[in-house]
């Protein structure tokens, strides 16, 4: 399931107020990884998957001496409230985060451990899981997180029976996809729903866009500082796409007063109203939830258009690659740490994880995914995943949290026309990168 937070500020007194009540409502509450308290305190994001984390606690104690606690924090309160704590004597050993620029900002300010001497001891810390989502939650070259859910591609999804009425296949080329939107508008359905009113769901084209067209290699530059990254012809290429695309009417006309979080795009597409929906692989598990017999027996998926003449690798992917548990360095017990990350890839945790629809990115997740509940559809996942060259974590968890507000910004006011290409190279150039 999706696991992204975009929250209001909090103050630190009350964040912290907060912290306390709902810490103690799970774990003890006490300790952490400044405190000797013969316990390793692991905190995660507060949601339905939890009692997988809780599983993976209790078998870990079972043999240990040093105790694992599972500490939850609601989802809705996560990012910020791990921000008031994360240099406390309340913050914990081992937390949950997105990789990327979610844990930069800790990097630099000296507070996470590297774990090169935990993968020295055990390459499979490493080995057992897939390069291009291992590599995402690397910084500076050394590594500060383990995956410990599920992978969260974006995939392009659609409505069979729209498609089959207005003669369209789901596109392979971007050239495609154009063709699709005239059939489409010419059937009076809106060719593609999109969630604008949330922001997030309209990024998710910019950032299959400058992958397809300038490779992954663009925006790292962009993201490690270089601000000229922004105004290199394949940028300005893939914004004049953009336009084309939002101008040829392919998003209708509303989309803004659309939402995702509301469930408002997902029925457009379910009830035949919209054609294709771009969005993160927990899309399959929304339709199941809202709208069963659509998911069961109208949605389909396919891969990001191909862009003619583009640098990007058309097996390369976008989204979420996972997420992450990464450790304090002040750490009191780093040995009893790194026997609980080993779990992270054994039999037992991956037929948990697929059991819950979250598809591990585990060099053995192969091995059971016929087990899982939606067989075909993992699949597709997995092979998409395990066959990337690059997978681009998704731009507002690339960029540190302070960016995403502005960058949210630009994007959506380049996207109706607020902003010209010149402003939205200005907006993104002024970004924070740390």
């Amino acid at each position: 399931m999706k696991t992204r937070a975009r929250l209001p500020r909090l103050t630190a007194t009350g964040a912290t107020l907060a912290l306390a009540l709902s810490l103690s409502a799970c774990g003890d509450g006490n300790g952490g990884a400044s405190a000797d308290d013969g316990k390793i305190h692991i905190l995660v994001y507060g949601d339905a998957t939890n009692k997988i984390e809780k599983q993976v606690v209790d078998k870990f104690n079972e043999t240990s001496d040093v105790k694992a606690v599972l500490d939850t924090i609601p989802g809705a309160d996560y990012q910020q409230k791990l921000q008031t704590i994360i240099s406390t004597p309340q913050a914990p050993d081992v937390f949950f985060n997105w990789g990327g620029g979610s844990i930069k900002p800790f990097v630099k300010a000296d507070l996470l451990l590297p774990l090169d001497d935990f993968i020295k001891k055990n390459p499979e810390l490493e080995s057992k899981f897939l390069p291009s989502v291992f590599n995402n939650a690397v910084v500076d070259g050394k590594p500060y997180g383990i995956p410990m859910r599920g992978t969260q591609p974006v995939l392009l999804f659609h409505n069979k029976n729209v498609l089959k009425k207005a003669g369209v296949q789901p596109p392979k080329t971007w050239d495609d996809l154009l063709d699709a939107v005239e059939k489409l508008k010419d059937e009076g359905v809106t060719p593609i729903a999109l969630g604008g009113g949330d922001v997030w769901p309209t990024q998710m084209w910019f950032q299959y866009l400058y992958d397809r067209i300038a490779g992954p290699e663009l925006f790292q530059k962009a993201l490690d500082g270089d601000k000229s990254a922004w105004e290199a012809p394949e940028s300005k290429k893939a914004l004049k796409m953009i336009r084309e695309l939002v101008d040829a009417g392919a998003f209708g006309k509303n989309y803004d007063s659309v939402k995702y979080t509301n469930g408002g795009s997902v029925a457009l597409v379910a009830q035949g109203k919209a054609g294709f929906e771009l969005m993160g692989s927990w899309y399959y598990s929304q339709q199941l939830t809202d709208h069963p017999d659509f998911a069961e027996k109208g949605l389909g998926y396919s891969a990001f258009p191909t862009v003619a003449g583009g640098k990007g690798d058309p097996k390369n992917v976008a989204g979420n690659t996972n997420n992450y548990y990464s450790v304090l360095k002040k750490t009191k017990h780093p040995e009893a740490v790194a026997k609980f990350l080993e779990l992270m890839y054994t039999d037992e945790f991956v037929k948990s994880q697929l059991d819950v629809g979250n598809l591990t990115t585990t060099t053995n997740t192969d091995e059971f995914i016929e087990t899982s509940a939606t067989p075909e559809y993992s699949r597709f996942q997995y092979d998409l995943v395990a066959n990337a060259p690059s997978f681009q974590l998704s731009w507002d968890q690339a960029y540190p949290q302070s960016a995403a507000s502005n960058m949210h910004k630009a994007i959506q006011q380049f996207f109706n026309g607020q902003l010209d290409a010149d402003g939205f190279i200005k907006a993104m150039q002024a970004l924070p990168t740390e």
